[in-house]
């Protein structure tokens, strides 16, 4: 008998620490670090979290320091597209957890990877949806990640120092 209570209460143990498979997780703030870009998660305000995973298999919870981060991360994953996958990103204004496809998003703000954006729960009349901020994102990609190209020196052309 004292067995059996043994097992049945390791069980309910094991069932109250497993993660929950769907919905945004706890971060632990400045001491997580971003999937993507491996900076701390450290702003409330800004951060993300992608919950997904293979087909058939459990699901796994992303933390991002960025919403820029988690959508440039997530396009590599090749369940990006399952149903079940999950986006959340924090309301600038409260740092309440939100679904991120049905967010609105401000730009010109000051977020940890300088995308700029911060998520709502309500439109207002300077706020773009998910797919124009999944856009904005790839643009802000590319300039940040764009190199100008400097004419290359030859010898002959290089200063000379005390002249």
């Amino acid at each position: 008998m004292t067995r059996i209570l043994l097992i049945v209460f390791a069980a309910l143990l094991a069932g109250c620490s497993a993660e929950p498979q769907t919905g945004p997780g706890e971060v632990r703030w400045d001491r997580e670090t971003c999937e993507r870009c491996a900076m701390a998660v450290s702003d409330p305000g800004y951060s993300a979290q992608v919950r997904g995973g293979a087909a058939g298999g459990r699901s796994k919870l992303y933390k991002f320091d960025d919403i820029g981060c988690a959508v440039l991360w997530l396009e590599q994953q090749s369940w990006k597209d399952d149903p079940a996958t999950e986006v959340w990103v924090n309301d600038h204004k409260d740092s309440e957890w939100i679904d991120a496809r049905s967010a609105w998003y401000v730009t010109g703000k000051i977020t940890p990877m300088d995308y700029g954006l911060g998520a709502q729960r309500g439109k207002t009349d300077d706020s773009i949806d998910f797919t124009q901020a999944v856009d904005r994102i790839h643009e802000k990609e590319k300039q940040l990640n764009s190199h100008t190209h400097l004419p290359q020196s030859t010898p002959d052309k290089l200063p000379t120092i005390g002249q």
